[in-house]
């Protein structure tokens, strides 16, 4: 069993990485900006100013906005000026109502609002400057989607903190390992863990929700009526891909329900869970088993994004289906060894995955996660893996998800910029 202070941090950081955010993270950083900036003026803002990062402004140009038909960091600013409650955090638009889209169509169709990416800056940033009379109210978020570290108003601090760099992620003692979170997964007694199911069911009714309205390009409905007239077989893989891609459907079209996100996304929290969820479903697995794998699969997702980075080129698919993968293997019966197989038979297959941006096409790519994850944890269960000679693949497991991290990190950055340029010139 891991001791008690070690515990303490694992616990600490899935309650701070596993959080409701209803809508996109990215857009929503922006309207949680906006809204605190509004806040602090008093009054609505005449005009806005929004300068972010090239990943930020990437990861908003085409999902889906929550409460309104439309996407975009434009109509996030305007809805976060009118609507926006910032002491909601990551559900800042959670009271949207259709007579704010009104408003904020109105605001923006008055030329209100305009959007700059910043240069020069961390990769998840954004800089809100609120305009009202004389009065100037400025607002920054950096490393983290709710990270405000600066608020002025007419020139002078109303709120400022130093920025903790992202690699800490608010824990001096982080330096956790596969080992360490099987074991805490495998042993933290029930009570400590139990609440993680109840975040899973989070993800679990959007996936409903996804499903029965058929949302965005209804990639989860299709699956699952393909399965129900047996054109599909209704094994283990499908259903998992159907009911996770249905989550991610209802999210990228910008449903008013929330996310379990996992280390500030959404789609990661999703991927997380749900294909746990699902394998579970199909198995009969007992309760104590969902949970111990779900904190498992979450674990993993945050450690591998950990050294990752909160925003990359690189897609958040294959940290969270890794995670899945991990789950579905202990829920099969897998020990740590097949666990550390499925995490480098992950890592082996996805790895090049590239973020274009949120959109609905992201449900695409998460039933591809989810299908690899289910592939990669069976096969580890067979004693099939990607043997260390291979590629970045190393013996050791820590060494492989870290040269996934530099990966991520370093080999992609340009990438970033030359997917935005496609992106803008179409």
């Amino acid at each position: 069993m891991v001791d008690a202070r070690r515990a303490e941090m694992l616990l600490r950081l899935l309650k701070k990485e596993v959080v409701p955010a209803v809508g996109c993270t990215e857009p929503i950083a922006v309207a949680l900006a906006v809204a605190k900036a509004k806040e602090t003026l008093g009054s609505l803002p005449e005009r806005l100013e929004i300068a972010t990062s090239l990943n930020i402004y990437k990861n908003g140009m085409g999902v889906g906005i929550p409460g309104t038909d439309k996407v975009g960091l434009p109509i996030a600013s305007a809805l976060g000026a009118i609507a926006g409650r910032s002491e909601k955090m990551l559900e800042v638009l959670a009271d949207v109502q259709p007579q704010h889209v009104d408003a904020a169509q109105k605001y923006l169709d008055e030329g209100r609002v305009v959007i700059t990416i910043a240069e020069n800056c961390d990769k998840l940033y954004v800089k809100a400057s609120a305009f009202a009379g004389q009065d100037c109210c400025t607002v920054e978020i950096i490393g983290a989607h709710t990270n405000i570290v600066a608020v002025t108003l007419n020139g002078k601090d109303v709120f400022r903190k130093e920025h903790v760099a992202e690699q800490t992620q608010g824990e001096e003692n982080y330096d956790t390992t596969i080992d360490e979170i099987f074991e805490f997964a495998k042993t933290q007694p029930l009570e400590d863990i139990r609440y993680i199911l109840d975040a899973a069911l989070v993800n679990k009714e959007l996936s409903n929700y996804g499903l029965a309205h058929r949302c965005g390009m209804g990639i989860g409905a299709t699956l699952l009526s393909w399965i129900s007239r047996r054109k599909l077989t209704d094994d283990f893989s499908n259903y998992a891909m159907a009911l996770t891609a249905a989550a991610s459907d209802a999210r990228m079209s910008g449903a008013l329900l929330p996310a379990m996100s996992n280390s500030g996304s959404g789609n990661q929290g999703i991927t997380a869970m749900m294909p746990v969820l699902a394998t579970a479903e199909k198995l009969g697995s007992n309760e104590e088993d969902v949970i111990r794998a779900l904190i498992l699969s979450n674990l993993t997702a945050i450690h591998i994004k950990h050294g990752f980075g909160r925003l990359s080129a690189a897609c958040g698919c294959v940290v969270a289906s890794t995670g899945a993968a991990c789950g579905v293997c202990y829920l099969l019966g897998g020990n740590l060894a097949q666990i550390k197989s499925a995490i480098k038979n992950m890592i082996g297959n996805l790895t090049g995955m590239v973020c274009d941006g949120a959109k609905l096409g992201c449900a695409l790519k998460v039933a591809s996660g989810t299908s690899a994850a289910l592939q990669a944890a069976i096969l580890a269960l067979e004693g099939v893996g990607v043997p260390g000679s291979n590629g970045i693949i190393e013996d050791d497991v820590e060494n492989t998800i870290r040269n996934l991290g530099t990966i991520a990190n370093e080999a992609m950055n340009e990438a970033d910029r030359v997917i935005l340029n496609i992106m803008l010139s179409k």
